[in-house]
């Protein structure tokens, strides 16, 4: 992949990962336990400050459905957020040395959004987790060197996206409309068992401006067991005028599915085994944003939403358990 990067770590008790951010930009999103950053931005001029974030449009799909009790899919405001300040060790003012991000972290992917830390291009981290820990670094390779920051799990917009048998729920964590970064975007989508996901298929492979963004995606995979079977699903890519992918995956805890290009979806998680992905995107234009293009042959789906309900079974989790 040209622009996406994707590690995923299990930390023993007291071990230390070191990690090079290199050209990229990351974020360090607990998956399972806590952890703590130590983060090392390289010597030489000062980062420069997050872009200022401005509405640019989304691919058409029925407005974002909010119960009481979660966010608003639009997300805070963001200029007053404590997520998007640098912060020095011990959470305050940035310095001139390491800066230390303690993230409570979370039991597991469908226990709650979880709080996570930003790195820049061009620094180093060491990761530690006292109690040990399954931890994802999403990664994009970019120009500009951000400041590094802290993002808490109360500030992490959550949505709920489709209706019926299409019903999932999106934490929209580093969404490009949530969360300053150069080139990634990166959220999480949960879906009852039984649902298909990312359903209707849609790309995001070619440069129309206004109508579809170029980017590369990751999708990494958690299935909830059940008692002591492990959980499975599926995840179809076709090829699209752009690319020749093609994939039809089971896929389960621990498997990722690299799509360069292609329609994907629809992402099938097996009955009674809730899925959890993680997708994480990013491609060279220079204006981030998220905008795709449903397969010709299937996006009627959408115009039956209106007439269902979004499946009782979500929210996974509400504001006020968080």
């Amino acid at each position: 992949m040209s622009w996406t990067r994707l590690v995923v770590l299990d930390l023993a008790p007291g071990e230390v990962y070191a990690h090079g951010c290199g050209e990229s930009e990351w974020i360090v999103l607990p998956l399972v336990g806590a952890c703590e950053v130590r983060c090392r931005a390289l010597p030489g001029p000062a980062p420069q400050s997050p872009p200022q974030l401005q509405d640019r449009g989304s691919a058409p799909h029925p407005a974002p459905q909010t119960p009481e009790g979660l966010n608003d899919a639009a997300g805070p405001d963001i200029s007053a957020s404590p997520a998007f300040e640098a912060r020095g060790s011990g959470g305050g003012a940035p310095s001139n040395g390491p800066q230390t991000f303690e993230l409570r972290g979370r039991d597991g992917v469908f226990a709650g959004p979880t709080d996570f830390a930003y790195l820049p291009r061009d620094g180093s981290a060491d990761v530690t987790s006292a109690e040990g820990g399954r931890f994802a670094l999403a990664g994009a390779r970019c120009e500009r060197r951000l400041p590094a920051r802290y993002g808490p799990a109360a500030d992490v917009p959550v949505e709920l996206r489709g209706a019926g048998q299409c019903s999932r729920q999106v934490n929209n964590f580093a969404a490009a409309g949530a969360f300053p970064a150069d080139r990634l975007i990166a959220v999480e989508v949960l879906t009852p068992g039984g649902n298909w996901s990312s359903y209707p298929p849609h790309k995001h492979d070619e440069h129309h401006p206004g109508e579809e963004s170029r980017l590369e995606e990751i999708y990494y995979f958690e299935i909830a067991p059940h008692g002591d079977t492990p959980g499975l699903g599926y995840q179809r890519v076709t090829p699209s005028p752009a690319g020749k992918t093609e994939v039809l995956a089971e896929v389960r805890t621990g498997d990722a599915v690299l799509i360069p290009d292609g329609w994907h979806g629809p992402s099938i998680a097996a009955p009674g085994h809730d899925m959890y992905y993680l997708n994480v995107m990013a491609g060279p234009g220079r204006t981030r944003e998220w905008l795709i293009r449903d397969h010709p042959d299937h996006g009627w789906i959408r115009d039956t939403w209106a007439d269902q309900a979004v499946d009782p079974r979500l929210p996974f989790y509400r504001a006020e358990d968080r």
